[in-house]
Formats: C-alpha cells, sequence, structure tokens
C-alpha cells in the first residue's frame, strides 16, 4: 500500500528535539500540517482533536511553556480525547502518525507528557470537561547543536537504547521469546514497533504471536499521576501505530481489536490492551 512517507525511512529518522530555530512554520508547512490532521484517523473507533498552537498569537505567550525543556519553538501540536475506552491509545496512535508525517517534511518535535504547562496548553485548546489532554509536542525546525541539557536528557533516558527481541515479543506465552523466523512477515511491523519511542525510554509494550494473531500488552513500568493521565496507555497507542503503517505498506491484511482477555498467563503488572488478527 502507498504511504504518505516510508515507514523504516522515516522511524529511523524520528528523533526528539529539544532545541529548536527561533522562527514559526511557514505558512505552507502550517497548512500541510493542518490538512494532514483533517485526515488522521485510528483503528479504535474514538475521536481525537488536534490542534496546533502558535505561540505568538497565543494571548498570554508564557502561558504555552515547557518549564525550560524546549527551546526557541514558536509551534506546538497538542491533542485531547474523550474519556472513552481505548481513547488513550487512539490518541497516541494518531499523535505519532502526525509526528511522523512532521519528520517526513524536516521537521522536529519531542513527545511532552509532564514537562508544559498543562493548564495554559489546556485553556488554548478549548477543552471540554472530561476531555484526556496527556500531551504536547513542539513543532519546528531543529537547531544545528544541542543544549548540554538537552544532551544530559538524552544520556539519562539512554534515548537511542531500545530493548532486544527476547525482551519484547514472545511465541504463544511470555517464556517462550519470538524470534525473527518465527515471526515471518510480521517481523517488519515488530521491528518498526521495537523502535517507537515511549515515556522515559521505558518501552512497555509485549506482544504475543498466538497462531495467526498477535496480542498487545502493557508492561507496566511508570505509577501514573492518576487515571487520567496514563501515559503508558499513549505508548500503546504509538506501538499500534508503528505496527499499523508497516503492516499496510508491507500489504499484510488485518485489524485491531480487543478481546476477552486472551487466555494466556501474564506476569505480574503485564495488562492485556488489544490484539491484531489477520484477514480483510
Amino acid at each position: 500500500m502507498k504511504m504518505d512517507f516510508p515507514v523504516a525511512k522515516t522511524v529511523n529518522a524520528r528523533s526528539s528535539v529539544r532545541t529548536y530555530e527561533n522562527r514559526d512554520l511557514s505558512a505552507n508547512e502550517k497548512d500541510q500540517i493542518n490538512a494532514y490532521i483533517n485526515k488522521l484517523s485510528n483503528p479504535f473507533s474514538a475521536d481525537v482533536t488536534f490542534r496546533l498552537l502558535e505561540k505568538a498569537s497565543s494571548s498570554d505567550r508564557e502561558k504555552l511553556g515547557t518549564y525550560g525543556v524546549i527551546k526557541g519553538a514558536g509551534n506546538y501540536i497538542a491533542a485531547s480525547a474523550a474519556d472513552k475506552e481505548l481513547a488513550l491509545e487512539a490518541l497516541g496512535y494518531s499523535f505519532e502518525k502526525l509526528v511522523l508525517y512532521a519528520t517526513s517534511l524536516g521537521l522536529g518535535t519531542c513527545w511532552l507528557g509532564g514537562t508544559f504547562n498543562r493548564s495554559g496548553f489546556a485553556a488554548a485548546m478549548n477543552l471540554k470537561e472530561g476531555d484526556l489532554f496527556p500531551c504536547i509536542s513542539p513543532i519546528g525546525y531543529p537547531a544545528g547543536k544541542k543544549r548540554t541539557m538537552e544532551s544530559l536528557m538524552r544520556w539519562v533516558s539512554k534515548a537511542d537504547q531500545r530493548k532486544e527481541w527476547s525482551e519484547l515479543f514472545f511465541k504463544q506465552n511470555f517464556s517462550q521469546p519470538l524470534t525473527k523466523d518465527d515471526a515471518g512477515e510480521f517481523a517488519f511491523p515488530l521491528e518498526m514497533v521495537r523502535l517507537a519511542p515511549s515515556a522515559v525510554n521505558k518501552q512497555p509494550w509485549r506482544i504475543v504471536q498466538d497462531k495467526d494473531t498477535y496480542h498487545f500488552y502493557l508492561a507496566r513500568s511508570l505509577k501514573s499521576e492518576n487515571d487520567k493521565v496514563d501515559i503508558q496507555r499513549v505508548d500503546m497507542g504509538i506501538a499500534t501505530c508503528h505496527f499499523h503503517m508497516a503492516a499496510l505498506e508491507r500489504e499484510l491484511s488485518g485489524k485491531f481489536q480487543k478481546l476477552a482477555k486472551p487466555e494466556i498467563p501474564t506476569p505480574e503488572q503485564v495488562q492485556y490492551i488489544i490484539s491484531w488478527l489477520p484477514g480483510k
């Protein structure tokens, strides 16, 4: 299937950018981003609202703040969703698709789930009561040189490191690692999942192959501030985005569906999220 951008190339090109050139996006780039936002969809039947925010046009520029984590960015993308089943996963899926599209345009982004003025951005989003608003991202032109703080943050989070296949992907149960040979043509979608970004680089996704079905699980490693800011569920949406785009690019037919909990014994703190079923 023809995609909007080459999946592997774009996934590998994306990295978290915290230092930007001090200029706004061009009018053409804003139009491209907004046009892409308007056609975003997700496979979880959950509505996600996006806005491209401009710091310069904000009634109070300081309210769109990131406590010094981001420097130079004049534009941000933000997303919210009504509180319903799989809403955070849907938001993560669509947000990551937008992040990758921005990457394909040569723009920088950085997932932010905590280090931003939530009330200021929430006001700019015109949130409805009960809406989920877990994260934002700056979007702009990467500066040529990283700040010392940015390099330190990447080092602390081991941003460029990823877990091995044997830690993430399993066959029939959680005691038998899945090999690339076992995965066959799905080795590519799984590798794209392995390379996905996540909060504090925790990589919380675990996937169990059960015949032709792939069950997605969340291995919790972070405490959420409250039930409505569960950033690791957003991470699961990112993982499903990478898997789905890679499968579509390779024309591997199937769909996501939440099943009754699969009869697979799970380790402590591991939660079933959704499954990928083969077929049209």
